[in-house]
């Protein structure tokens, strides 16, 4: 039985999709319910200014609050090094850096070029070291960019390769505008594997935009790949990369996995009434998912427990 980690994104990157800025008390029993059904890590917010995201102005409170809770790891999206030094005083056990494969996108999400975020990634990975913290980096839009469109897979590896000399711990390839399909994924996952070393590509952060998501998590499996982002409800995408919305869906993506005899560690149940909570605290925001609609299957524990 494969051991999976399903790292939970909504409190970060499905809240800062949308326009309405969701109270700090739901988004702890967000948190806190999706740790009691058994997610193990989750990516509270993120810390950019709050004139630029308000719905990440709470990150700090976030970070104190989940590091409260045992068992569970708390990660946070930095843009730059400046954020980096922010998570590191807040505490958190992991934080990631987006670099954006289609520079066109670095430039409108990070008003940075390559070589400089480059150096972003130096000095954050500097500040992770000194603070014993995990820094992974982001492979934002290595599948294709809105914007430039097609990304050559050679520039995703030459950029895979700066970013580790630079610091990197590990890496995720993100299909930042859901243009990934399964081919693809195990193409690009063999060639970066190939030139940083199996064990600095362990996760896969997938949108379902055009509805292949879960089969691209299959091809990552079949690579490998260990550690897969999902959104409760599919939410977000990226307010800066037009049409990407649809993150994959953590219910789904738990239904697929726990059926297919991986080990999540996640209660589906308890998951499924973690929704409530978003429903509550956001109402009329759309939620997906073919399973909290249609529920598990009837044999869906014996089928887990196989």
């Amino acid at each position: 039985m494969t051991d999976i980690l399903i790292s939970e994104v909504g409190p970060r990157d499905g809240l800062q999709s949308i326009d309405r800025v969701m109270p700090l008390e739901a988004k702890k029993r967000w948190i806190a319910a999706e740790a009691a059904a058994g997610v193990k890590e989750i990516e509270v917010g993120s810390f950019v200014p709050p004139k630029l995201l308000p719905q990440m102005a709470d990150t700090p409170e976030l970070v104190a609050f989940a590091k409260g809770i045992d068992g569970l790891t708390v990660v946070t999206l930095v843009p730059n090094a400046k954020g980096a030094q922010f998570a590191a005083d807040a505490g958190v056990d992991g934080m990631s850096i987006p670099f954006s494969m289609s520079e066109t996108h670095s430039i409108k999400n990070v008003r940075k070029d390559h070589p400089a975020m480059l150096e972003e990634i130096r000095a954050a990975a500097t500040i992770a070291r000194n603070h014993g913290i995990h820094f992974a980096v982001g492979l934002s839009t290595a599948f294709g960019c809105t914007m430039e469109g097609a990304v050559s897979e050679d520039q995703v590896v030459r950029l895979a390769e700066q970013a580790a000399e630079a610091g990197a711990m590990e890496f995720s390839l993100s299909d930042t505008t859901g243009y990934a399909d399964p081919a693809q994924v195990r193409r690009l996952t063999r060639k970066v594997k190939a030139a940083v070393g199996d064990d600095m590509l362990t996760t896969l952060h997938l949108h379902n935009t055009r509805g292949l998501g879960l089969a691209n998590v299959v091809a990552g499996l079949e690579e490998g790949i260990t550690t897969f982002d999902s959104s409760l409800g599919g939410l977000g995408g990226c307010p800066f990369a037009p049409g990407a919305s649809g993150n994959l869906v953590t219910e789904d993506l738990v239904l697929m996995l726990n059926s297919m005899g991986c080990k999540t560690g996640i209660d589906l149940e308890a998951l499924l009434k973690v929704r409530s909570i978003v429903e509550e605290a956001l109402p009329g925001e759309p939620l997906y998912g073919f399973t909290p609609d249609a529920g598990p299957m009837l044999d869906y524990k014996e089928r887990a427990s196989a």
